[in-house]
């Protein structure tokens, strides 16, 4: 049997009419960029989210940075982040000549954790009742990371930022349709950054990005700084960048948006069915495979990752790999030891669990439509290689 990491085509199928008639009404108006489908996009996304308004962008990665453009963060400040998340949280802080602060991660969440994060700001930060400090530098917000589908600690994150007078900016590019204490994610902070990358639970066919926003004045700051900062064409109140989302990709969007609950709550269902298949087996009780834990404020888990921590990682992912199963390992190196972030100082021990998740981490096949059968198969054969290296 052959079951993919994610399988698109699936998905396909199943709207391939719709989807293809939303774009010949594009093609037929020869309105590419911007236009009436970016605009009910966003309109429908404010709604969704549960803010006043949403700003489409050219990709995840450019919602990180605009927001950050947005609040005129630059080399004299610095951002608070985590190290365990994809490159593009931190490559848009390091772009803008801000200093990234990395803090360490709740090993049951993956997500920041707000312990060490007031821990860092305790001991390694200077506060005078209006400015935070780290290494000369003012410290303006935190990009927490809403990873694999679940919304990080935002309470808690929230009041930090609060106390200490900082921003702060959802990176909720995997989990669009999350809940946290019944309040979606990109509605907690300042803003939300989405991504519209075609394997994310709400996907494009190429790139595409979203940002909410609680402020009317900084989504019209957003609205000018992806068109070269301009307000009105030829007259540019900032240095912005070419950040648009294309017609045909809102146009696409909008026909998955009518599916995106039930999609979202299919995998939850397969999430609960994995849990049910590993629980028949020794595997969980044994501490082979620790599989992902919701929090309990965390009251909807969407699923854009079903990720284990397992002994011998990388042997049963070849394993897997031989058998027909697709994996993925998010991520294998933290951020605070690439090669490229060398010069910020940090060594190897200085954040244990985002660098012990690294070597355990795997994510094995989610989508909507994964099968039961499917799922069977992928959990046998990861309890038949434990079996084979005589571990159970």
């Amino acid at each position: 049997m052959k079951v993919p990491l994610l399988d698109l085509k699936a998905q396909y199928q199943k709207i391939r009419d719709e989807v293809w008639q939303a774009i010949q009404e594009v093609l037929e108006s020869q309105r590419f960029i911007l236009g009436p489908w970016v605009h009910e996009l966003e309109t429908w996304m404010a709604g969704y989210i549960g803010v006043p308004d949403a700003v489409g962008v050219a990709s995840g990665t450019d919602a990180l940075l605009l927001s950050l453009m947005a609040l005129e963060i630059g080399p004299q400040d610095a951002v608070i982040t985590t190290p365990f998340t994809f490159f593009a949280t931190v490559g848009s802080i390091v772009r803008l000549g801000a200093l990234p602060v990395f803090v360490d991660i709740d090993p049951k969440t993956f997500n920041l954790s707000p312990q060490a994060l007031q821990t860092l700001i305790e001991t390694r930060m200077e506060f005078d009742g209006n400015v935070l400090t780290y290494r000369g530098r003012k410290v303006r917000a935190i990009v927490p990371v809403h990873l694999f589908g679940q919304s990080a600690a935002m309470a808690p994150i929230l009041e930090i930022a609060k106390t200490y007078h900082m921003a702060v900016i959802e990176d909720a590019a995997q989990a669009i349709g999350a809940e946290y204490q019944g309040k979606k994610v990109g509605s907690l902070g300042d803003f939300g950054a989405f991504s519209f990358f075609p394997s994310k639970n709400l996907g494009g066919y190429g790139d595409g990005g979203m940002i909410t926003v609680r402020n009317s004045e900084m989504a019209e700051r957003l609205r000018a700084l992806r068109v070269h900062g301009a307000k009105q064409k030829y007259f540019h109140d900032w240095v912005g960048t070419n950040s648009r989302l294309d017609s045909i990709q809102a146009a696409v969007l909008l026909v998955k948006t009518r599916y995106l609950d039930t999609w979202n709550r299919q995998r939850a269902e397969v999430a609960a069915r994995y849990h049910r298949l590993f629980q028949q087996t020794p595997l969980v009780e044994a501490g082979i495979v620790q599989l992902p834990e919701q929090s309990p404020d965390s009251t909807r888990h969407v699923w854009n990752q079903y990720t284990l921590r397992v002994r011998n990682r990388n042997e049963l992912r070849s394993y897997l790999t031989e058998q027909g199963i697709g994996t993925a390992i998010y991520y294998p190196l933290s951020l605070h030891l690439q090669k490229c972030f060398a010069d910020l100082g940090y060594q190897e021990g200085d954040f244990p669990e985002a660098e012990k998740a690294q070597q355990e981490v795997l994510s094995i096949p989610m989508y909507p439509e994964l099968t039961e059968e499917q799922q069977v198969y992928v959990v046998q054969a990861i309890e038949q290689f434990y079996r084979l290296q005589g571990i159970v």
